[in-house]
């Protein structure tokens, strides 16, 4: 029988949407997936609470075949990045499938026929729900444990993009600093040149104050999207919805690997590194925070020791000061200080020279590799949706 799609219309839909990624893998066959929280996905998708659909809207989709739920995927509008950039592009995303092109077909006619339907004319993803947050297919890296707060996929996803229409619209890269390798250190030159630029920027790099962190968040909110603001795909946060995920992410901070740049007193740039909770979320196994999931997520902070640097950002009018390299210096030498094993840096747009050259230079290297597609909307979905 082919595979008949339908719309999320309940709770119960709801609730088999948000589990379906546990009846597709466990830890036994692919080690290297990390169950998310479940509370996070519920959240994500939330267009009645959640401020990212304040300027956005969406619709959810189950495929079943032979009578089981055999896949998913939402279609986004996201009107706050049309009207930023222009154009008229629509998304998809939260898509998880059997390794059935049919299936896979299906779930893509559906989105692409949701989206034709408010005269958007090309569908880009996966985003879950934008760039702001988990965004990419994987398609290089698959034996690596996934950083927290990055997509894992198998190596099937990217067939059934292929297949289905799906064109390369840019990759992403993740690099990995090695800080815990004694065998391992920055190229002297680099070191020399992070020193010499340290002493002529007038930097100086303090710890994000969580005591004050409202007034800490009002400063990163405007640097955040001055930084970004030229980046490919980047669209603005909103206060409202920066400051839902700066709270949700706050118990999860260390201040030391969260810190800002002044030059003069004024803030011009900040890094937000976090914990690697993977291996605490492959723990808990079930993505559920109760009864035991939220205390040892949090207590299991504590024993962490690979990081994952998730935003890093700088001013446009100071770039022109070798100030970006120097985060990179100052996070390296704060982990060797402390022990830390490594540290992942992504995503990076595989055309940002400002942040790949430095990268380079420091002698770190691409280890993991995310694909952002393309495919035209040609119309209603040619799978009828029920």
């Amino acid at each position: 029988m082919p595979p008949v799609v339908s719309t999320v219309t309940s709770r119960g839909d709801l609730r088999r949407f948000v589990d379906l990624p546990w009846k597709l893998f466990d830890q036994r066959r692919h080690p290297q997936w990390v169950p998310p929280l479940r509370a996070t996905v519920y959240d994500a998708l939330d267009a009645r609470k959640h401020p990212f659909y304040d300027q956005a809207d969406r619709e959810l989709f189950l495929a079943r075949k032979d009578g089981r739920i055999v896949g998913r995927i939402a279609a986004i509008e996201n009107r706050a990045h049309n009207a930023f950039h222009g154009d008229r592009v629509g998304f998809w995303g939260f898509f998880e499938c059997i390794d059935d092109q049919e299936v896979a077909n299906a779930l893509f006619d559906a989105a692409s026929g949701w989206l034709a339907a408010r005269g958007l004319d090309v569908m880009r993803g996966p985003m879950n729900p934008s760039t702001n947050y988990e965004c990419g297919l994987l398609t290089d890296g698959f034996e690596h444990r996934p950083s927290f707060m990055t997509s894992w996929n198998p190596p099937y996803y990217a067939t059934l993009c292929d297949r289905g229409g799906m064109r390369k619209a840019k990759d992403l890269v993740g690099y990995y600093i090695p800080m815990g390798d004694m065998e391992w250190s920055m190229p002297e030159a680099f070191e020399r040149l992070a020193e010499r630029a340290l002493r002529r920027s007038g930097v100086a790099f303090r710890d994000l104050d969580l005591r004050r962190f409202e007034q800490e968040l009002e400063v990163v909110w405007d640097v955040y999207n001055s930084a970004w603001e030229r980046n490919w795909g980047f669209v603005p946060m909103s206060k409202k919805e920066f400051v839902h995920m700066a709270r949700d992410m706050k118990p999860l901070i260390e201040p030391r690997y969260a810190f800002a740049a002044d030059v003069d007193g004024r803030t011009v740039g900040f890094m937000l590194a976090v914990p690697d909770y993977s291996s605490v979320l492959q723990r808990i196994g079930n993505g559920r925070l109760f009864p035991t999931g939220g205390l040892r997520l949090l207590f299991g902070k504590k024993g962490i020791r690979d990081w994952r640097v998730m935003a890093l950002g700088l001013r446009p009018e100071y770039r022109a000061r070798s100030i970006l390299p120097l985060f990179a210096w100052e996070a390296y030498r704060r982990g060797r200080e402390h022990g830390e094993h490594g540290a992942e840096a992504s995503w990076i747009l595989e055309d940002n020279e400002r942040m790949n050259r430095p990268m380079v230079a420091m002698g770190t290297r691409i280890y993991r590799r995310w694909r952002v597609y393309d495919r035209p909307i040609r119309g209603a979905a040619s799978v009828p949706v029920r």
